[in-house]
């Protein structure tokens, strides 16, 4: 029976393919929609995966995600380093200067990191090295961000550019994790970031640091909220709550959501009709095979092989 039903299913070819067409095409904007909003979401945390060096990342209580920077005091670095299993903990500045030339776009992410130990700092160089930011007035600019202010030009170091009346000198070239926004990325040392923008009261973004070895980094996390009272989070942790306030407060997932369940209803309902008319002409078929003895289970069974062969070979015609 399984045979006939395959061959009912084959025989008329036009029906066939448009119901294969139906799922493909259902199928392909599902997994499309789905692949571009995880892909979405996960570029929020890129500036939070390349810092491969700090496994925790300290900031205040309040903060939400990693645009969001609420200052710390100098005093928190040092308290942070004072609470037990903290290896190492250094500073990390985030603001977003604008640099000249001007262009179309008025500022850019610009990161801080330790002058003396450069944690935090790029370490997917395609030119330079990370150690060039020992030098004054030094920068390190992504690819990307290099393409747009030096277009058309040969990757070389030494071209300079200005951050609030600073003239810095690009002493390196890295990949970045693809961002969110499209802005270029710039590291330069903790000390001369700060000077890059306009000056606050306090300057401290994050606090980036290490447990000691066989203290787990999220028992490290638990002991600086203790003491300090601040926020400690485990890079991943951090990733994850970054994208949760994108996926909670704006639009993004409703838009795709939406998309999604579009495609899901009107390939449905397509596929579906154009089975529902298959079956009803050939019901002479079946009312045949139901004269010779076949049970309306044995039917039901055939009916739904041919449907569950459709959205097979529909499913793996979309995903090839």
């Amino acid at each position: 029976m399984n045979f006939v039903a395959i061959q009912m299913l084959l025989g008329d070819r036009a029906k066939y393919l448009g119901l294969i067409f139906a799922v493909a095409f259902s199928t392909f904007l599902m997994s499309q929609q789905c692949s571009v909003f995880a892909g979405l979401m996960n570029r929020t945390t890129s500036q939070i995966k390349d810092v491969p060096d700090a496994h925790i990342w300290v900031m205040d209580r309040n903060t939400q995600y990693f645009d969001e920077v609420k200052a710390l005091t100098d005093d928190d670095l040092y308290r942070v380093r004072g609470v037990p299993g903290v290896e190492w903990a250094v500073p990390l500045f985030k603001g977003l200067p604008a640099p000249r030339p001007s262009t179309a776009r008025s500022c850019c992410h610009h990161d801080g990191v330790d002058d003396a130990t450069l944690v935090g700092a790029p370490r997917k160089m395609v030119l330079g090295s990370a150690e060039g930011l020992r030098q004054p007035n030094a920068v390190i600019i992504d690819r990307v961000g290099y393409e747009f202010f030096f277009p058309k030009q040969p990757y070389e170091l030494g071209k300079k550019l200005e951050f609030n009346d600073h003239l810095v000198t690009v002493v390196g070239i890295y990949n970045s994790s693809a961002p969110f926004q499209n802005l270029p990325v710039f590291y330069a040392r903790y000390s001369d970031a700060i000077s890059y923008v306009g000056r606050e009261r306090n300057t401290l973004s994050f606090v980036l640091a290490n447990a000691v070895p066989g203290v787990s980094d999220r028992e490290v996390c638990r002991r600086i909220d203790a003491a300090t009272g601040l926020q400690a989070l485990t890079s991943k942790e951090f990733g994850w709550k970054t994208i949760q306030y994108y996926i909670a407060h704006t639009g993004i997932p409703i838009n795709f959501g939406i998309t999604i369940a579009i495609a899901l209803i009107v390939g449905a309902i397509v596929a579906g009709q154009t089975f529902y008319i298959f079956t009803l002409e050939n019901l002479k078929q079946f009312g045949a095979l139901k004269a010779i003895g076949v049970t309306n289970w044995r039917i039901t069974g055939m009916i739904l092989l041919q449907a569950m062969m459709v959205a097979v070979i529909g499913y793996r015609s979309a995903l090839a």
